[in-house]
């Protein structure tokens, strides 16, 4: 609905603008954000150098681009496994190797994409402000699977200075409240919540990190029975049924 009320010019923007971020992430593909040249989707497409820059103004316009893009698709992924019809009769331990297995799906299928949005993509770049809360949004769906836990005291003192982060800036409360509504104003369960959360991602990026950059390439494994059983002992530190 919204593109039929788009003039001719401004859907010829947004194809253009599409087919340039295709271009780019064909390179991203082949050489990693490193190889990331606007001269030469400049060339493949046909368009001048000056013609390109009307459309992203610089490299650092059109990373921000692709890594909003990215956060937006692996946040949908995530987001799809949690509104599964089963999900709601799933206890908690099957919804997070449930979404873990998503997350880890999503990056072994995006490679190039899951590395984009790892850090810094090329030296010098400075991803916008408004990433946090699409990254927050790939994590949102982790929030309700750990608020109801039972912590032991290995993972005591993260759920601490969970709580602690939780009085000193409201917006990580409004984070829990928008995934997690029956946490919502009970500061333990929201705690509960972050510091699962915040265990779930370090672990995810460290195990499927390491994966997609092919680190595990001749060990003897398969990544997906490793993430499985990091998650399980995630579980088990937060005594999820």
């Amino acid at each position: 609905m919204a593109e039929a009320q788009q003039g001719p010019r401004a859907r010829y923007r947004e194809q253009t603008r599409a087919e340039i971020k295709d271009a780019a992430l064909r390179q991203l593909a082949d050489g990693g954000a490193g190889a990331l040249a606007l001269t030469r989707i400049a060339k493949d497409m046909g368009l001048s150098g000056p013609a390109l820059y009307r459309y992203f103004a610089s490299r650092d316009d059109l990373l921000n681009a692709l890594i909003r893009d990215a956060y937006d698709d692996a946040a949908t992924a995530m987001g799809a496994v949690a509104a599964r019809p089963e999900a709601a009769s799933d206890g908690p331990r099957e919804r997070l190797h449930a979404l873990a297995t998503a997350y880890r799906n999503w990056a072994v299928a995006e490679p190039h994409r899951y590395l984009l949005i790892q850090g810094s993509p090329v030296p010098g770049y400075v991803a916008p402000a408004d990433t946090r809360d699409s990254a927050r949004a790939v994590l949102g769906p982790f929030l309700p699977v750990f608020a109801g836990g039972t912590p032991g005291a290995g993972v005591a003192p993260v759920v601490a200075q969970m709580a602690a982060w939780l009085g000193s800036d409201p917006g990580v409360g409004d984070w829990v409240a928008a995934y997690a509504a029956d946490a919502a104003g009970d500061p333990e369960s929201s705690a509960r919540a972050l510091a699962g959360a915040v265990l779930v991602w370090a672990q995810l990026h460290g195990s499927v990190g390491l994966e997609v950059a092919g680190q595990f390439t001749g060990m003897g494994h398969d990544g997906g029975t490793l993430l499985t059983a990091q998650t399980g002992m995630l579980a088990d530190a937060f005594a999820l049924e």
